[in-house]
């Protein structure tokens, strides 16, 4: 019997001190990035940028690769969720990934990760270039006269271009024939081919395409206005006061690790996250694509997208868009 215990004590060592060890060395070899959007996007490019400054003082290569579908994100994050908690797996979201509960493709709340949150870019509404929508007045007096008519494109159900959209037609009591798309690219893409007439993504996704003429700004959906290029874009709560019942929503795009991983494998992502964000490459890149950095982690980064989740959750359920009531996913009430 001693013998026996002897052997368990002796192997719980070994085991803790092999634990110890390998996060002690972390990382040791690559680390891999599942993107939950498609490429192009806002949060494929910020996570790009950044997980590139990163590599260089991790010392490894940082692959993103992109798994895209599923509602808000939940197909690359389900499966981010399943790999080991060992730090060499993150998951490259955005705040529409909050939405993946209600959505009924998570089974989780947003708690398990712990987050790293590069920063955000306000939504814009645009429309193709020869569509006879000058202003966003324009655009809704015409979706009033044809409820449903004109097509409008954004990501994923629930994602927060969707929910902009949704809340712009409640503000508004305009009607929209919503085409989602798997990400903000795609979305884009649509509009600047016609297959949709208006397309709702970020200042950010949206700046080359408005500066090269192939997007036709109307309106922000924030408070105030917004310059880009020397052009100053009206904001759409000048026309339509209503929408300040349910905006402004702000972006938090970054990544995330699970809640679970070992604190010093967090510790030295949180280091290498830090530094990547002060360096001149991705300083000069947030200025260029109109990004306010944020930067937080650990219990900001959570308490963020908690309330996240409880205000795009509790939205979406009273604008009749979620699948399932937030109460019995224990997200509470904004």
């Amino acid at each position: 019997m001693k013998k026996l215990f002897l052997l368990i004590v002796v192997t719980l060592c070994v085991c803790i001190s092999f634990v110890l060890f390998a996060s002690a060395s972390y990382p040791e070899r690559n680390i891999t990035n599942v993107l939950v959007w498609s490429a192009g996007g806002g949060t494929d490019a910020c996570n790009r940028v950044v997980m590139a400054e990163m590599a260089k003082i991790l010392g490894v290569n940082i692959n993103v690769v992109n798994k895209t579908g599923g509602a808000g994100g939940s197909v690359g994050m389900n499966y981010a969720y399943s790999q080991p908690s060992d730090g060499y797996t993150l998951c490259g979201l955005s705040e529409s990934c909050v939405t993946a509960g209600v959505q009924g493709g998570f089974d989780k709340r947003m708690n398990v990760w712990e987050y790293f949150i590069i920063g955000g870019s306000p939504d814009v509404v645009s429309v193709t270039p020869n569509t006879p929508y000058m202003t966003l007045k324009d655009l809704i007096e015409a979706a009033k006269k044809n409820p449903g008519e004109i097509r409008a494109g954004a990501s994923a159900a629930g994602s927060i271009h969707h929910l902009n959209l949704l809340a712009l037609e409640d503000g508004s009591g305009a009607k929209f024939n919503y085409i989602p798309y798997t990400g903000s690219a795609p979305a884009q893409n649509a509009a600047m081919t016609g297959e949709v007439s208006v397309v709702v993504t970020s200042v950010a996704e949206q700046a080359q395409l408005i500066r090269g003429g192939k997007l036709r700004p109307l309106a922000v959906l924030i408070p105030e206005s917004f310059v880009l290029a020397g052009e100053t874009l009206p904001s759409a709560f000048d026309s339509y006061p209503r929408l300040s019942e349910y905006l402004p929503i702000s972006q938090a795009i970054g990544f995330a690790i699970k809640a679970d991983a070992p604190d010093d494998i967090k510790a030295v992502l949180i280091d290498a996250f830090k530094k990547a964000l002060k360096t001149d490459t991705f300083v000069k890149w947030a200025e260029d694509n109109y990004y306010v950095v944020s930067g937080a982690t650990g219990a900001e980064g959570v308490e963020i997208f908690n309330k996240l989740e409880s205000l795009f959750a509790w939205t979406l359920w009273d604008l009749k868009a979620a699948k399932v009531d937030p109460s019995t996913l224990g997200i509470p009430k904004p």
